[in-house]
């Protein structure tokens, strides 16, 4: 008897759930293209996949976010709640379609593929090896739905705005510190960042974050964060000035790095080539925080497919930073924290809902006076 060694060579079990039979033929015939992968089948709208799914019992999930009878975030809100899975979102690379798709990551989504709008059946193509990689990262992904006090909050914020459930702490001073923080993500980045930010105090030193994601996706994805948090946060500008008290976001098509302007530190934006296929990459923005900032800063690397970041998170290290990974329980994909765990990056390795109060606590050792 070998169950181990076949399940270890099984299949990834995909269903495709999107409204263009196009659309649902080119996902197939990427998917098939790979020998790990199987597709089960297709369906057209949510009432087709809530029976396919019963029926055929996929691994992995593509849904588009805009279809007829039921749109795909509220299919996928009723899916998490009834049958968790992971769920990849195929959109848009719109402003609109960005938005949605960050609602979708919200409710449980693992990730989104790109949809291109002009000339869907010659450019789709160049999105193969995107698609399958994060098919696979899916498959062992772990899937974790809103909770109820998540989806409560939710609510709350839509109706009575953000203020109702999160408490603006009392004013306070901004401690006279240039320490900087450095965090980097991408795979289930998104909702990481945001329980990360949450718990940072307002006058928190200046934050510089690289999430991988679309252009489109950036500016969205920096209002959402302002609108949550109790710092102010941004899509950084190049030349802009690192604060006490702000988040700087890297856009989704440039890299982002710190450098020193006389005794300032402020942001640097580059169109340089992606770094481990990503631009913004992780690590060009932990370099440049190493670099400049030495053991004046804070590595955090949180959940992510790959291994961009670690190499950097370990220069931040070795320059004398703590530096902290998110432990492999809480991640969706363990795989740009769990690289730099193997090379030797993470001093600490912590739960998500550790991060905030251990970074929070290492910045205030170094930065104790508060101006009066």
């Amino acid at each position: 008897m070998m169950p181990d060694n076949n399940k270890k060579t099984r299949r990834i079990r995909v269903l495709i759930v999107d409204d263009s039979a196009l659309v649902r033929r080119l996902l197939t015939g990427m998917l098939e293209s790979d020998r790990h992968i199987e597709v089960l089948g297709s369906a057209s709208d949510a009432y087709m996949a809530r029976e396919k799914i019963k029926a055929l019992n996929p691994d992995v999930l593509t849904l588009d976010v805009e279809m007829p009878k039921m749109d795909g975030v509220t299919f996928l809100r009723n899916l998490m709640r009834l049958r968790p899975m992971p769920v990849i979102m195929v959109s848009s690379l719109t402003e609109h379609g960005a938005d949605i798709t960050l609602d979708a990551l919200s409710a449980g989504a693992v990730d989104y593929l790109p949809k291109p709008k002009i000339d869907i059946a010659a450019t789709f193509a160049d999105y193969r090896d995107e698609l399958i990689a994060k098919v696979k990262a899916a498959a062992s992904a772990r899937v974790r739905p809103p909770s109820p006090l998540e989806s409560i909050g939710m609510q709350v914020t839509a109706r009575y705005g953000v203020e109702a459930v999160l408490p603006k702490a009392a004013p306070r001073h901004f401690r006279t510190t240039d320490r900087i923080i450095a965090i980097g993500a991408s795979t289930g980045g998104t909702e990481a960042i945001k329980e990360v930010l949450m718990g940072f105090a307002p006058d928190t030193p200046g934050i510089m974050i690289a999430q991988h994601i679309p252009k489109a996706f950036s500016t969205p994805f920096a209002k959402r964060m302002n609108a949550c948090c109790r710092m102010a946060v941004c899509e950084a500008e190049d030349g802009q000035q690192v604060l006490p008290g702000h988040v700087y976001i890297a856009p989704g098509d440039r890299h982002l790095l710190l450098v020193r302007d006389g005794a300032r530190y402020v942001c640097r934006l580059d169109d340089g080539t992606p770094v481990n296929r990503h631009k913004p990459s992780v690590d060009v923005l932990f370099r440049s925080v190493a670099q400049q900032a030495g053991s004046n800063a804070i590595g955090v690397i949180l959940t992510g497919m790959g291994k961009d970041g670690a190499i950097g998170l370990r220069d931040m290290r070795e320059a004398g930073a703590p530096t902290i990974a998110q432990d492999e329980a809480t991640s969706v994909v363990w795989g740009m924290p769990g690289e730099a765990v193997a090379v030797g990056a993470a001093g600490q390795v912590l739960a998500l809902g550790a991060i905030s109060e251990a970074v929070s606590r290492l910045a205030s050792t170094e930065a104790e006076a508060v101006t009066p």
